[in-house]
């Protein structure tokens, strides 16, 4: 038999009136245990759900991997690049590369009687990846973008449409300005996306790729670049890899020089602060556990104090100071897991609550997003539960070695 740990139990599941020191301590110190877990799942679940979902919009306008000429890297103009079908078949076969999209930019002025607005327009092809737009409509649709003809239809931002009083179904001019002229188009509002980036709604709509590339007098075969969407996002830096080798600093079918980055390089300022969240985390986490393991050192010495008695009779009856310390450990065991199911329940359960319901808003203009984001880590949350039950544990050591000056005739007079 498992001395201590029999001990433990009876000492946890004693009830009577005659300790009436004890049981609160140990409400407090179950209660401490539990706020600190919430709290720690809580905070985790938003920063793992704010840094996904940026993230996500981000990549939703850039991709995770961008093949661009090697000039257009060195300045603001689009140097087009020629990308034909053997080019495509060679991104697309790459490792870990799910799809490959062509797009190409042009600057231009969306102009009404009122009003009107530098932006620029990102024409892109059949083979471009919707999803992200449509997932973030507010009216209409999206267009069936093409590379063949042009449908005279745009997407633009909720921002864009707000500046310029502008709904779906209107007409809109835009004017493209080059060396020699100046080039009037008119287009048909086709949908309406806000993913509440101000950087991107502010600035880009879309269009086909085969208008933008007539606007830049390029061939059907020339864009900016290629947009290039991964399996597996954890692997960027892999796939990255893989492709350098395969088209950096080589030369297109025209001799114009190409060259990749990935989404990392292509925004650092957006994913540098991502970055300085995970900081913010682990501050929380070390003040959380520290308030869990002050209150459980709290409530373990209250009770080695109100069991003097006991721990003075289990001496003289031969038993030794590590068997009663580990006695007192077990007991803090069975503390800190109920503290930690109590944890679990309210941390889950308001990030739970929060997902499906969205009660906590923020402000867009801010953060980005409308809500705070919240995502679950089942992994996370098992480690978060493991640290803290063991951390609690180890600060118990220390003072567990009070049992030790404990003496057996003194103690067996204690009241």
């Amino acid at each position: 038999m498992n001395l201590p740990l029999f001990l433990s139990k009876k000492i946890y599941s004693d009830k009577s009136d005659k300790q009436k020191v004890s049981r609160p301590a140990i409400r407090i110190a179950t209660i401490g245990v539990a706020i600190g877990l919430a709290v720690m799942i809580i905070t985790v679940s938003v920063v793992i759900g704010f840094k996904h979902t940026i993230r996500d919009k981000v990549i939703g306008f850039g991709s995770h991997i961008q093949v661009t000429n090697f000039m257009t890297m060195q300045s603001t103009d689009p140097y087009p690049i020629c990308i034909d079908d053997s080019l495509m078949k060679v991104l697309g076969d790459s490792e870990g590369v799910a799809r490959v999209g062509r797009y190409s930019l042009t600057q231009g002025i969306l102009k009404t009687d009122t009003d009107f607005l530098g932006i620029t327009f990102k024409g892109i092809g059949p083979e471009y990846s919707t999803s992200f737009l449509a997932n973030n409509l507010t009216s209409g649709q999206c267009p069936v973008f093409s590379d063949l003809k042009s449908s005279n239809r745009i997407l633009i931002s909720q921002m864009i449409a707000d500046k310029l009083r502008l709904k779906v179904g209107d007409k809109v001019f835009a004017y493209f300005v080059s060396e020699d002229e100046v080039r009037a188009r008119r287009f048909t509002i086709s949908g309406i996306y806000k993913t509440n980036m101000t950087q991107f709604d502010g600035n880009i709509c879309f269009a086909d790729i085969y208008t933008i590339n007539k606007l830049n007098g390029w061939q059907n075969d020339f864009c900016t670049g290629a947009e290039l969407i991964i399996d597996d996002f954890t692997k960027i830096e892999e796939t990255a890899d893989g492709i350098v080798s395969q088209i950096n600093k080589k030369p297109d079918c025209n001799g114009n020089i190409l060259t990749s980055q990935t989404i990392y390089e292509a925004y650092p300022q957006i994913f540098s602060w991502l970055e300085l969240l995970d900081v913010n985390v682990w501050i929380i986490l070390a003040l959380m556990v520290c308030v869990a393991g002050f209150t459980m050192i709290s409530g373990l010495l209250i009770i080695i104090l109100e069991r003097t008695q006991m721990i003075g009779t289990l001496k003289a009856l031969g038993a030794s100071n590590p068997t009663i310390r580990r006695t007192f450990l077990w007991f803090a065991v069975f503390i800190i897991g109920r503290g930690l199911i109590f944890g679990n329940i309210i941390g889950i359960g308001l990030v739970l609550i929060q997902i499906h319901t969205g009660f906590v808003k923020l402000d867009p203009s801010t953060y980005y997003v409308n809500m705070a984001p919240m995502e679950i880590n089942i992994p996370l949350i098992i480690i978060i539960n493991a640290a803290t039950l063991l951390i609690c544990v180890f600060v118990l050591i220390a003072p567990s070695y009070l049992i030790s000056h404990i003496h057996p005739a003194r103690s067996m007079k204690y009241e």
